[in-house]
């Protein structure tokens, strides 16, 4: 899957989402192609949690995406976190680029949650982390490591998997 980040043919009136305007719809979109084990959620109505942990790149653009919003009955809301341990009781994580050098730590830390581990890194997906947001040209990618999501107990939507990415070759 991939959205153009700029360009087309419109007049100069056209919108043109930034980077993170189009990941903040891909994180909502993921947590709608992804099950979770029921003992993930407090109740049938609790909130599904995004979280961010490390610098936030979207500001305001996630809060703007999600806002209203459900996904299978849980309404879905942000938290920013300062420490992996504190984000073990959240849903879809986005580690920023900024946490690059403890990746392999809170990917420990993470070990067992069901959490689905989402980044924007090199080598994000063979550190152990699930969606890993790639950039190729003007388009916005994403690769899966459904194996580590199937070991923190996520399905992931086959239609999902489908839309990823897979190297050439």
């Amino acid at each position: 899957m991939w959205l153009p980040l700029g360009g087309g043919s419109g007049g100069a009136q056209e919108f043109r989402p930034t980077e993170y305007q189009i990941k903040a719809a891909f994180l909502f979109n993921f947590a709608k192609f992804v099950q979770w084990p029921p003992q993930a959620f407090a109740g049938g109505t609790s909130p599904l949690v995004i979280g961010i942990l490390g610098e936030n790149p979207f500001h305001e653009d996630l809060a703007r995406t999600i806002q209203g919003k459900t996904v299978d009955e849980h309404p879905v809301v942000i938290k920013e976190f300062l420490s992996p341990a504190q984000a073990t009781n959240c849903h879809v994580l986005f580690i920023s680029s900024s946490e690059k050098r403890r990746l392999p730590e809170i990917i420990q830390i993470l070990k067992g949650a069901s959490v689905l581990t989402v980044g924007e890194m090199d080598r994000f997906t063979e550190t152990g982390g699930m969606i890993n947001f790639i950039l190729e040209g003007t388009k916005i990618r994403f690769q899966i490591n459904k194996d580590a999501a199937a070991r923190a107990g996520l399905k992931i939507s086959s239609k999902l998997m489908n839309l990823a990415w897979r190297p050439a070759g």
